[in-house]
């Protein structure tokens, strides 16, 4: 079993700056690309930002030069540096990771965090 803890979400005003964070923890052989997504009210979930084993980064439109993701692979945890935050930033935002597990079979999963809320007002 793996778990995802997400930890950083809150309220800021528009300029403001977060950062998230999402720590792995259970059973696994490794993790291969981390992310972020979020979910505005009444919308789909949108990816925000991912990053490779090796450091290969890729952002979405609305967040380029705003927004970087960075990990640590020694801790199991990716990173979400939000910065210049606007109104429509704000949403539950959602990191991801796709795992190599034991079990049954190795194979390789993906699993969520549990979803983190920032709000940006204006």
């Amino acid at each position: 079993q793996v778990q995802l803890v997400e930890s950083g979400g809150g309220l800021v005003q528009a300029g403001g700056s977060l950062r998230l964070s999402c720590a792995a923890s259970g059973r696994f052989f490794g993790i291969n690309v981390m992310g972020w997504y979020r979910q505005a009210p009444g919308k789909q979930r949108d990816l925000v930002a991912t990053i490779t084993t090796d450091g290969i980064t890729n952002y979405a439109d609305f967040v380029k030069g705003r927004f970087t993701i960075s990990r640590d692979n020694a801790k199991n945890t990716v990173y979400l540096q939000m910065n210049n935050l606007k109104p429509e930033d704000t949403a539950v935002y959602y990191c991801k990771m796709t795992v190599t597990i034991p079990f049954p079979i190795i194979n390789v999963a993906d699993y969520w965090g549990q979803g983190t809320q920032v709000t940006a007002s204006s």
